[in-house]
């Protein structure tokens, strides 16, 4: 019979704690933020399983249980924004996490230190523009007499200019791309830095064995970088659902509506313009929920291939 592991127990040490006691100090601030900022706003969920009255307040409006969430599910408009939803979030998902990844590794290629500081620098400054400067560069880019269109007629791949914003096909993608020049340089610097910790003793020895540029991106790069890959995707899995606000709303019109209309906008639509809070707080609790079940699913996966986990 294997013996039972005996389990050592720790005595609570008041000189180690008075020895860490600013320590103790910051965290217990840090945990008091949290439950403040962070938890005690969750109560406000009540408001959700209640035909919710601003009049009245959480404490004296009717509870109705579950018929918030039923009167949700049953809407066919819901279900159309969950499937843009994901269709869009999975996009940018896939997207700018492989864009990072590449450019991470082609910026790691570059030699020559000023260029590649430059490269890099300029990568960076997307992601600080405003979403409604980014919207305006697109609608003069894709526009009619825009440079795409004019490039695609002079290669001959159209005879007259597409109405990229007219087209429900295109509005995915259009938001997809958006974002990956939006984030890759941004999102690269963790890849970055990832790719510096790699040991160079391992490069030398790669190229004492002959090995060229394409073999060291294979054998020594990427299984480098794969701890990092999988903490970064288990933690974006969780945020498939938050496709965005912002390009949705400002790129959106009627003839896109049905692909264009996110759960956002939906809890903005139905929960604040026309003053249903519970059915917005129903539809926020149904994308937390499904966020947390997304992560634990991409949790369990990796504990199962034997890759790095959250948990």
């Amino acid at each position: 019979m294997a013996s039972k592991k005996k389990r050592v127990k720790t005595k609570f040490d008041w000189k180690e704690f008075k020895r860490q006691k600013v320590l103790m100090f910051w965290a217990a601030i840090f945990v008091i933020y949290g439950v403040i900022f962070y938890y005690l706003p969750l109560g406000g969920w009540v408001i959700a399983f209640q035909n919710y009255k601003p009049a009245l307040g959480m404490f004296k409006s009717e509870f109705v249980g579950l018929q918030k969430f039923q009167q949700l599910f049953s809407d066919s408009s819901f279900l159309e924004v969950i499937r843009n939803t994901l269709a869009m979030g999975v996009i940018n998902l896939v997207l700018t996490f492989v864009a990072a990844i590449v450019f991470a590794i082609l910026l790691n290629e570059i030699r020559m230190k000023f260029a590649k500081k430059a490269v890099q620098t300029i990568s960076y400054l997307p992601h600080f523009l405003s979403w409604i400067v980014v919207t305006g560069i697109l609608r003069d880019i894709l526009s009619g007499t825009g440079i795409v269109n004019e490039l695609l007629m002079k290669a001959g791949a159209t005879d007259q200019a597409i109405n990229f914003f007219a087209n429900p096909d295109y509005f995915w993608w259009i938001v997809g791309f958006s974002n990956v020049w939006k984030e890759t340089g941004w999102n690269a610097i963790i890849y970055l830095a990832a790719i510096t910790a790699i040991d160079p003793s391992l490069y030398e020895a790669a190229a004492i064995d002959g090995a060229g540029r394409w073999a060291k991106i294979r054998h020594i790069i990427l299984p480098g970088i794969r701890p990092t890959v999988m903490i970064l995707l288990l933690m974006n899995v969780g945020n498939v659902l938050n496709a965005g606000f912002e390009i949705q709303y400002l790129l959106g019109n009627g003839l896109v509506q049905s692909v264009s209309q996110t759960i956002d906008i939906y809890v903005l639509k139905w929960g604040i313009s026309q003053g249903d809070y519970a059915i917005g707080t129903a539809a926020g609790i149904f994308k937390s929920f499904v966020s947390i079940v997304l992560i634990v699913l991409a949790n369990q996966f990796a504990k199962r291939t034997g890759d790095e986990q959250l948990f």
